[in-house]
């Protein structure tokens, strides 16, 4: 069993929905106090509610993580409303599509602005708090697309996780003299409102490429969240977890054939 995370700071951005909600969810449920961060204040705030209504501890901030002053008021809100920062999941990501040679300059940068610039802010914003405190946990989610795989229409998507994967390993060894650590999760294809918004077809092509054959779910990502921000994890730092049922491992669907 896990020590009990019972009353960390905990920011998660890009919480509203999906993964970033899941991660929200189980941090609050597990008792840490979490600032419900996301673009959209009224979907954060909805969330909150959710989570305050179950007994956690949850109040909202409406910011975009690419702007840099947004950002610091986030960490900002998260010390006046709870004394400090312990916690930072790095979640907000976007991923329109969009191949070469029709992707615009403004498309390309939007995508790194959010994915990526969103990672460095929100890192740089939370790190006055977390030397503070004398310890923290930043947990950044990544994904399988681009640092292992590649998908069409995706390039700027792939460019910015990757890219993630890079900030993660300087900035672990950056930060460790701090007590801080710097892990990634790379989930693979999980069941969120993106995914089932593919259709039937996709989701059923992609969980037979999959060994577990089945499509992950948020708790999956969620709960790999909650170790990397534990006690049991202080001694991981730079590395990045691949929760995918082992979708990267066969050379080629026939290696499935049969199993």
């Amino acid at each position: 069993m896990l020590t009990p995370i019972t009353g960390r700071v905990t920011i998660v951005t890009g919480a509203s929905r999906g993964i970033g909600r899941g991660i929200a969810r189980a941090f609050a449920a597990q008792g840490a106090r979490v600032l419900i961060v996301a673009r959209d204040g009224t979907a954060a705030e909805a969330v909150a509610q959710e989570l305050t209504a179950k007994g956690g501890t949850a109040s909202a901030f409406a910011c975009d993580v690419a702007d840099a002053d947004g950002v610091q008021a986030m960490a900002a809100a998260a010390e006046e409303r709870y004394g400090g920062i312990d916690i930072l999941c790095a979640n907000a990501g976007i991923f329109p599509a969009a191949r070469l040679g029709e992707m615009t300059t403004a498309q390309w940068d939007e995508v790194l602005g959010t994915n990526l610039k969103g990672t460095f802010l929100s890192v740089s914003a939370c790190l006055p708090a977390m030397r503070r405190r004398g310890r923290g946990r930043v947990i950044i989610t990544s994904s399988i697309t681009g640092p292992i795989t590649g998908y069409p229409g995706w390039t700027h998507y792939a460019a910015s996780k990757a890219g993630q994967l890079g900030f993660m390993r300087t900035a672990a060894i950056e930060l460790a003299p701090s007590n801080i650590t710097v892990n990634a999760i790379l989930p693979g294809n999980i069941l969120t409102e993106g995914l089932e918004a593919m259709g039937d077809d996709y989701r059923r092509q992609m969980a037979a490429s999959i060994p577990l054959r089945r499509l992950g779910s948020i708790a999956d990502v969620a709960n790999t969240a909650l170790f990397l921000g534990s006690d049991e994890a202080s001694y991981i730092t730079g590395q990045g977890i691949v929760v995918d049922g082992g979708q990267v491992l066969p050379e080629s669907l026939a290696a499935l054939e049969g199993i």
